[in-house]
């Protein structure tokens, strides 16, 4: 049997990939941090990127990794050592959840910790594959509150951003994960096309049958509704996203997710049907 540990396995990318390399037949064991969780179907194991002793144990008999984290500020640091920790355990085959753009001058800190974390699993010598998803559509699920009242803000400016359903990237990662031939590889995932945040309001109100309005809002009004709600450095980081959105950086479009799973990827217009009882309650 394949086995595939999934590290951020309850995170919104780890919870679709899960089913999706259960459906190719894989074992999988869920990596989380919670002693009381449990993940259906899966084999569940505690560690914690913080803890080296429990991610050497959780890589025990391994075949492959997918390594993600939660947004930390020493997140670059954290799987840098977690790829050290698969190289010395013998495991083969690693998939890197990293950021579309990535590079190491980029004005936005999230990115350059990616290409950090790229460039260092590169020198390993072990079976790699970095996925760079887009903005990822269920973000919008963080302002649902305010979309069931009719409205929802971000500092964009009116550029458009190829975002991307989780569950593409989803999928992406159990077909590079299961598959052959993705050694070395890079693949930026994306929407099937660009769109505004009108035209993500837009799509919301049809599928749920209300009027949505999206704001226009500067970075200091964007940075007074989320200062409280979470650290400094995410709130900077946050914002250099949004301006990364707003120069208009973020509108390719690729093909790199029909191209690896040989279905397109979801419209935003999807992801609004499936997801419009959120934006209801």
């Amino acid at each position: 049997m394949y086995n595939v540990l999934v590290t951020g396995a309850t995170g919104t990318v780890g919870s679709a990939l899960i089913p999706a390399l259960q459906d190719r037949g894989v074992n999988v064991r869920a990596m989380t941090r919670n002693p009381d969780l449990s993940v259906l179907g899966a084999e569940t194991v505690v560690a914690d990127l913080k803890e080296p002793d429990s991610i050497t144990a959780a890589l025990k008999g391994v075949d492959a990794v997918f390594l993600n984290s939660p947004s930390t500020a020493d997140a670059a640091e954290l799987q840098i050592r977690f790829a050290d920790l698969t190289l010395a355990a013998g495991v083969p085959r690693l998939v890197l959840l990293s950021q579309y753009a990535a590079t190491a001058d980029s004005p936005v800190r999230f990115l350059r910790w990616h290409a950090e974390v790229e460039a260092h699993v590169k020198t390993l010598g072990l079976d790699h594959t970095v996925l760079r998803p887009n903005l990822y559509l269920q973000a919008l699920l963080a302002s649902a509150g305010t979309i069931a009242q009719g409205w929802f803000a971000a500092p964009i400016h009116g550029a458009a951003v190829s975002a991307i359903d989780t569950r593409d990237i989803a999928a992406a990662a159990a077909a590079v994960l299961t598959g052959t031939g993705h050694a070395g590889n890079t693949y930026t995932l994306t929407g099937p096309r660009a769109v505004t945040h009108d035209q993500i309001a837009e799509a919301i109100a049809t599928a749920t049958g209300r009027e949505i309005a999206f704001r226009d809002a500067s970075d200091e009004q964007f940075a007074a509704a989320l200062a409280g709600f979470i650290p400094p450095w995410q709130l900077e980081g946050l914002l250099e996203d949004y301006a990364h959105y707003a120069r208009g950086e973020a509108a390719q479009v690729t093909t790199a997710v029909s191209d690896l799973t040989g279905y397109p990827a979801r419209d935003v217009a999807d992801f609004a049907r499936d997801y419009a009882s959120a934006f209801t309650r």
